[in-house]
């Protein structure tokens, strides 16, 4: 069973609505679950209406039957100096290289070295035991980078292994690689049932794949409900005026007859069931590749009333009964 759990995907996915909801299914019945946000932009504080996160892993959610979400901002600045105090007991000269603007420096010419302190953290939450030997968290969720990167950013520390052949760089590179190369970790992809975002799932998952790193589910987000059923859809399709028109009279709004009130419904009422049965037809199409990808797929719903608190929990409800326990 994967403990530590990637989530990516195409922008305007809601890949970080997804992660939180995910952190809070995890959390379900008791257990704990760490929240990482690796890309400054502290949407997983404003899901969970609190205060920007620190530098620090803090309580921000319990979830159904006591379970706890922890959240952790990654700051790579931050890392580095945990990093530098960790191997090189720098304590203090490292907080002066902080104030010269040195760490800063280093994690903007070294954009390898930014990305092995990003995931090194969150790999060093997913190996953390308490004092009576069990593990701290019993799930990591990370919102990672989107599709275009997440395959560089997950194997940069093998790139950063590969300049650094020995030494503490080195050493701390191969320990992340173990831990993401292996069943521990899971990459899940959230997608839109929309042409650009399946085909951006499905290069990154190829992409992932051909790096050996290890492929968890898709997540299909915003699903439509269906308005209409397939023999309805069918007659919509095919432009069935004389149906839709009777059907309009049956129900009380005006005789057929040319000039009446059903007459005058049928055209737009036909243009948005052509809309309608072209979607249905599009996210039809979508989901077949999405099933052909061979990976898990989960649907969460359209909220049309925005996310919210409580919408952020309702989707946490939707993929606890989809994920595997």
């Amino acid at each position: 069973m994967s403990r530590l759990h990637v989530v990516s995907g195409k922008g305007g996915t809601g890949k970080t609505t997804v992660a939180a909801a995910l952190a809070l299914a995890l959390a379900a019945d008791g257990r704990r679950t760490l929240l990482v946000e690796v890309e400054g932009r502290q949407g997983i504080a404003q899901l969970f209406e609190t205060e920007p996160l620190p530098y620090e892993e803090r309580k921000i959610a319990t979830a159904p039957g006591g379970g706890e979400v922890h959240a952790l901002a990654i700051d790579p600045e931050f890392a580095l100096l945990d990093y530098l105090h960790m191997f090189y007991k720098l304590g203090s000269a490292g907080r002066a290289l902080k104030k010269l603007g040195a760490i800063d420096f280093a994690t903007t010419i070294a954009p390898g070295l930014r990305d092995v302190l990003l995931t090194g953290k969150a790999c060093e939450a997913v190996r953390r035991k308490g004092k009576d030997g069990s593990f701290v968290y019993d799930s990591v969720v990370m919102d990672a980078p989107p599709t275009g990167r997440i395959t560089r950013f997950l194997n940069v520390n093998h790139e950063v292994a590969g300049l650094a052949r020995t030494g503490p760089i080195h050493n701390q590179a191969q320990a992340v690689m173990r831990v993401l190369k292996s069943p521990q970790t899971a990459v899940h992809m959230v997608t839109l049932l929309e042409e650009m975002p399946v085909q951006e799932t499905a290069d990154g998952i190829a992409e992932l794949r051909a790096d050996g790193l290890p492929t968890g589910g898709v997540i299909i987000n915003m699903v439509r409900p269906a308005i209409l059923d397939h023999e309805a859809v069918e007659v919509a399709a095919n432009g069935q005026r004389a149906a839709v028109a009777k059907a309009l009279s049956q129900a009380g709004l005006g005789g057929a007859r040319r000039g009446g009130m059903a007459e005058r419904l049928v055209d737009p009422l036909l243009e948005q069931a052509r809309e309608h049965a072209e979607r249905v037809a599009l996210e039809r199409a979508q989901r077949a590749e999405l099933t052909g990808l061979g990976l898990p797929l989960h649907e969460l719903e359209l909220l049309t009333d925005g996310i919210d608190l409580a919408g952020l929990y309702r989707l946490a409800a939707d993929l606890r009964k989809q994920w595997p326990v």
